[in-house]
């Protein structure tokens, strides 16, 4: 049987704005290392998923940056929505434009902008879901094992283990970001994992489940691939629903398979402080940085020398045509300098 991969690609990173911008958002940045996210999203997969049965998901606008970063992929292996209509008309739509082959086999459904620590661990535990997926024909969650008390994630509540598969284990339900107090709660139990948005499922499956519990939006992808002439309208008018609201929190029989393998989803500037190499004094840094007498600071220079002088705890980004400077501690309010510079019609910063 065929496995496939499609990765989500679509999306605007503005947490990490000014590198991340809307023609090179957060999934195509070398944020923690040499080559992009998505690059080494598409790298891990192997040798699980061969390179010709990737396909990418993202916009008209980004479709050629993202040829560009990934020149060894097929041109028809990325997939564009005339339109953000979020995950599942996405998945769905990517889903009905690739081969029936590709349909019928085990399709690993993930985001283009995560960081993995241990490669090695996430292809054990995507081979499992995999598994499952072929020979139980079920729709299986990667839950990240929780490694502290998030209250900016999803959580999948598991139930009792499922017989004669010692990697899967019953998903009960899907729970909300919660409160700090309820997300301790979850990681005392042991019976919660982050939800990562990482499904594995037989592409035919994911479309039946469509039908059964969004019967309004299959109707109208179903005239979405019917009317290519009218494709960028009818793409348009679908609703706008996550994949996890659309089918994951309503289908019967869903399974997961535990996580742990160093993930992060690399929300904000201060995550990425979280994960690169400590150096000098605290300071973590990318590209040309000096630090005197300054400590616990994220030094990011796209272009050109960072240089920080008695200073702590901050984020300091500088790229082409703009320098971010913000406390640490602020950091994921980064998006409310974007939304004033969209009020201030300055598009070209991004």
């Amino acid at each position: 049987m065929q496995r496939s991969a499609l990765i989500l690609a679509g999306g605007s990173g503005t947490r990490f704005w000014p590198a991340s911008r809307r023609d090179r958002p957060k999934q195509l940045l070398p944020l923690d290392g040499e080559r992009s996210l998505l690059a080494r999203t598409v790298e891990r997969l192997a040798p699980l998923v061969p390179a010709g049965n990737v396909w990418i998901s993202t916009t008209e606008a980004l479709a050629g940056a993202i040829r560009a970063e990934l020149p060894d992929l097929a041109a028809d292996r990325v997939i564009t929505e005339p339109a953000g209509r979020n995950t599942a008309p996405a998945i769905a739509a990517s889903l009905l434009a690739m081969p029936e082959e590709a349909r019928r086999g085990a399709v690993a459904v993930l985001p283009s902008d995560h960081r993995v620590a241990d490669p090695g661990a996430f292809r054990r535990a995507l081979a499992a879901a995999f598994d499952a997926a072929e020979s139980q024909d079920r729709i299986v969650a990667l839950g990240v094992v929780p490694r502290w008390a998030e209250t900016g994630f999803g959580y999948l509540e598991l139930g009792a283990g499922i017989a004669g598969a010692p990697d899967l284990v019953e998903v009960e339900r899907f729970r909300e970001k919660p409160d700090r107090t309820t997300a301790e709660a979850f990681v005392a139990s042991g019976r919660h994992l982050w939800n990562a948005g990482i499904f594995v499922f037989r592409g035919a499956t994911l479309l039946g489940a469509l039908e059964r519990h969004a019967p309004e939006l299959a109707a109208g992808l179903a005239r979405y691939a019917a009317e290519p002439a009218r494709a960028a309208e009818l793409y348009a008018a679908l609703p706008s629903i996550s994949i996890d609201y659309a089918v994951m929190e309503k289908a019967a029989g869903l399974a997961a398979v535990r996580l742990d393998c160093g993930w992060d989803d690399l929300g904000s500037w201060q995550a990425l402080f979280e994960v690169l190499p400590a150096g000098e004094a605290g300071n973590r840094s990318h590209g040309e940085v000096v630090a005197v007498d300054a400590h616990d600071n994220l030094l990011f220079a796209d272009r050109g020398l960072v240089a920080a002088l008695g200073v702590s705890d901050l984020v300091i980004v500088r790229t082409g045509d703009a320098v971010l400077v913000a406390r640490r501690d602020r950091a994921q309010d980064v998006r409310r300098i974007v939304e004033r510079l969209a009020a201030a019609g300055r598009d070209d910063l991004l």
